[in-house]
């Protein structure tokens, strides 16, 4: 998905200080990468951190505004991870902060929708990770796929425009409150016909 880039063209950089280039995260997803990094021991966090790669674009005020891995990087800040790297995509930090919005979003590089599917105008972007809202059904988006709901997408957002397709479905209720509910009727939903404009689709059109 990113062109290849060599390690000594990677940049280190504190997690605190990434701008994101979306508005919410699902917590649960979070908290699952937490868990996740609570269970590796010393030697396999640092190799973790060696090959984990966040690409970025280095945009206004100097800042690496991130295009992936935001579940991942605010999860390595609530566990006081220091430092993680960054692989550079392109310098727009000369561009006029609108113009610059704009050209993130024609490239797929930004998606400026909050935590109910809404558009939002860019100035209302969270500045730093640890801002991002919870949406639910991001999370349920996750497990779904994790339950082989639909195939991984390397199309941008994808995830999103799964959660946005089980928002409409599965009511907030059930998202929030019955997560095993939540997720078979997710499951059932994303291999059915009326999701098969979805990226990942693994269907039956029956």
């Amino acid at each position: 998905m990113w062109p290849e880039i060599h390690h000594h063209d990677l940049v280190s950089e504190a997690p605190g200080r990434l701008r994101p280039t979306q508005m919410s995260v699902g917590l649960a997803e979070v908290a699952r990468k937490r868990r996740e990094w609570a269970a590796l021991g010393p030697k396999q966090r640092r190799e973790t951190l060696q090959q984990q790669v966040f690409p970025a674009v280095l945009g206004p005020g100097d800042r690496y505004y991130i295009i992936d891995h935001h579940h991942l990087g605010l999860a390595l800040i609530e566990e006081g991870v220091d430092r993680v790297w960054i692989a550079p995509q392109d310098d727009l930090s000369w561009l006029e902060p609108e113009v610059f919005w704009r050209t993130m979003e024609f490239r797929a590089w930004a998606h400026p929708f909050d935590a109910g599917g809404r558009r939002r105008h860019y100035r209302q972007m969270p500045r730093r990770l640890t801002d991002l809202h919870d949406d639910p059904y991001r999370s349920l988006a996750g497990d779904v796929h994790k339950a082989g709901g639909y195939a991984k997408s390397p199309a941008p957002f994808a995830e999103f425009l799964w959660a946005d397709f089980l928002r409409a479905r599965i009511g907030d209720r059930v998202a929030r409150g019955e997560p095993r509910r939540a997720v078979r009727e997710g499951v059932r939903l994303a291999r059915s016909a009326v999701a098969r404009y979805l990226p990942g689709w693994s269907g039956t059109h029956s």
